[in-house]
């Protein structure tokens, strides 16, 4: 595994819900010397790296020296949030004999891959002092079996059908369920009284570690490729580009909620990069020629061709891994990349020295989206859109090149750092 991969899986391995990535963001972040900015205080100006948490979003900057108020930002933006099962508010529930926990899909998991996997329980617990408390149980803790072959004949030549109110409720023990046994545990688990206990926010996920595989260990897989792989290549880059920004304002934005359309007060469909921004750009009145001067890049994982279903792609416009990044487009708009926009990221790869592909989506199989349509309309900023590609995407484990984090941070530095306007 070349450093930045091992470096991303243990990235991952921290982050198993977007408020636990927000907080490796700023553990990484301050340890460069990255100072809060409190959503509720003063705005901070001037030169220096700042960071503002809002929940499970995150944003950074860097102000270099000598740039005043309105120069022109460069922008990456991601998410932090991953399709997965999400416990639901009153957790105790089970049958014939067995503890489980209710749950609900969030994102568009594809559900059998949470079958019969080791699953850890992470999330925030909300007190009634108005505090929250991070908790992790990253151990093997529960387990959505799946129905013996012998029950289910017809299973392989007919399919699996799975609904999600029945057939996706871990078990977690034995015995009858009685209300508060999960938050009791959790809030043992945590370090608090579970009295104190008011409300939480609580997924599963993958305790399997990252690893790699292939002949020649050229593949990483791991939980959550979509979208920390972005995520961890943004915080690096925005890194990278405060030893020498160009004279331009580099950006990181970590958006919470993309898995489910954004539309949230911290998603891309909200106000908090805007705000920024208009902070950025001098104020309301200013942001106008500072927002046309600006870029945005707009990344987050994209499909790798699949073997098994060549079918499935564009035959002129497949991406492999580590062949780098691709540039992703769309006629209709589901991804932000115009001309101009992929441009200025071939630039950025080319001044990187770093390898790129265009992913088109088959003309009979529609695309996904990001939150780049999101910010181009709401922001008015030139946006491209790209990612690395990886196979089984919204698994509960996903799979990509081990050198395209590397590409992908390299190429975003570049393009952070690009005083071409």
């Amino acid at each position: 595994m070349d450093d930045l991969a091992h470096d991303l899986a243990d990235f991952i391995t921290a982050a198993p819900t977007p408020y636990h990535a927000v907080a490796e963001a700023v553990r990484r972040l301050g340890a460069a010397g990255f100072t809060e900015q409190p959503e509720t205080g003063p705005w901070t100006g001037g030169p220096g790296g700042r960071y503002l948490v809002r929940d499970g979003t995150v944003l950074a900057w860097f102000v270099p020296e000598g740039v005043a108020p309105g120069a022109p930002l460069r922008v990456f933006a991601a998410h932090t949030d991953s399709p997965t099962l999400k416990v639901k508010p009153r957790p105790d529930t089970g049958a014939a004999g067995w503890r489980q926990v209710a749950v609900e899909v969030y994102g568009g998991a594809l559900w059998n891959s949470w079958l019969d996997r080791d699953l850890g329980l992470a999330g925030r617990l909300a007190l009634y002092d108005g505090s929250c408390v991070l908790v992790d149980v990253h151990r093997p803790l529960l387990r959505v079996p799946q129905l013996a072959i012998h029950l289910d004949r017809g299973v392989n030549s007919e399919g699996l059908h799975l609904d999600p109110q029945a057939h996706l409720l871990p078990v977690w023990g034995l015995g009858v369920p009685e209300e508060g046994d999960l938050l009791d545990f959790l809030a043992a688990e945590a370090g608090v009284d579970a009295a104190e206990v008011a409300a939480h926010d609580l997924v599963v996920h993958d305790v399997a570690a990252p690893a790699t595989l292939g002949g020649s260990d050229e593949f990483l897989a791991a939980p959550r490729l979509d979208n920390l792989a972005s995520v961890h290549a943004g915080i690096g880059a925005l890194l990278a580009a405060a030893d020498d920004p160009g004279g331009v304002v580099p950006v990181f934005v970590g958006f919470d909620h993309e898995e489910v359309g954004s539309n949230s007060a911290t998603g891309a469909a909200g106000p908090l990069l805007e705000t920024v921004l208009t902070h950025l750009a001098g104020g309301f009145d200013a942001r106008g020629a500072a927002f046309a001067a600006s870029r945005c890049l707009s990344v987050d994982v994209t499909h790798a061709v699949h073997p098994n279903y060549t079918g499935h792609h564009d035959p002129a416009h497949r991406s492999v891994p580590n062949g780098g990044p691709s540039l992703k487009v769309n006629a209709n708009q589901r991804y932000a990349t115009d001309a101009p926009g992929a441009a200025a990221w071939r630039r950025a790869c080319r001044d990187a020295g770093v390898p790129t592909q265009v992913f088109v989506s088959r003309n009979t199989v529609p695309c996904g989206s990001t939150v780049g349509p999101i910010l181009s309309t709401r922001l008015g900023i030139r946006t491209v859109d790209v990612g690395i590609p990886v196979l089984s995407m919204h698994s509960a484990r996903e799979m990509c090149g081990v050198s395209d984090p590397a590409h992908l941070a390299a190429a975003a530095t570049a393009f952070l750092t690009d005083p071409v306007p």
